[in-house]
């Protein structure tokens, strides 16, 4: 059943929104995640989206048969295959499309899960966390200025051309699956 609004200031200020949404809502954008089945991700405030990051990622796993558990601690998102992994999620930045996965501190997890949505793709990376490196290159750049917020860092890449170093730790979600499976035997 569809909604239609009655009230006429509420039809007034529904169309004045509209008018607006150009002002904050890139055509390129608009175009871009139209009919994108994860485009209602973008709606959400950052905080949801990296717990649907979470979500979508446990969930994939789950579904290729990973065991896939609550976290020991807070300083990883979920145990798959036994192993702790910290869940990154980023949607393509549609200003010059490129994902930025952030929040990544030195904790308590052994592997990151890298998952990037574009309105019709998704690319994920199995990264160990020894490779995710705060001192040697490809070092992560601080994420928030000042002596306190160089303990979190960000990954910033072109989703088209990723750092060749994570070539190895996958690209594509079959490849990752490959790479829980292997870490989960090791």
């Amino acid at each position: 059943m569809e909604r239609m609004i009655t009230d006429p200031e509420v039809a007034y200020l529904a169309a004045l929104a509209g008018t607006l949404q150009a002002d904050y809502v890139g055509e390129k954008e608009t175009s871009m995640w139209s009919g994108s089945p994860f485009y209602w991700i973008k709606s959400r405030p950052s905080r949801q989206i990296g717990t649907i990051g979470e979500a979508l990622a446990a969930g994939w796993a789950a579904s290729k048969g990973f065991d896939v558990q609550k976290p020991l601690n807070s300083d990883h998102d979920r145990r798959i295959a036994g192993l702790k992994v910290e869940v990154k999620f980023s949607t393509l930045w549609t200003d010059n499309e490129i994902f930025k996965f952030q929040q990544l501190r030195d904790q308590d997890y052994e592997y990151a899960l890298l998952l990037g949505v574009s309105p019709f793709d998704a690319q994920a990376w199995f990264v160990p966390k020894a490779e995710l490196s705060y001192n040697r290159p490809p070092a992560l750049v601080p994420q928030h200025g000042g002596a306190a917020g160089r303990d979190t860092r960000w990954l910033s890449f072109t989703a088209a051309t990723p750092p060749a170093w994570l070539g190895e730790f996958g690209g594509r979600l079959a490849r990752v699956r490959e790479l829980i499976e292997a870490a989960a035997i090791s």
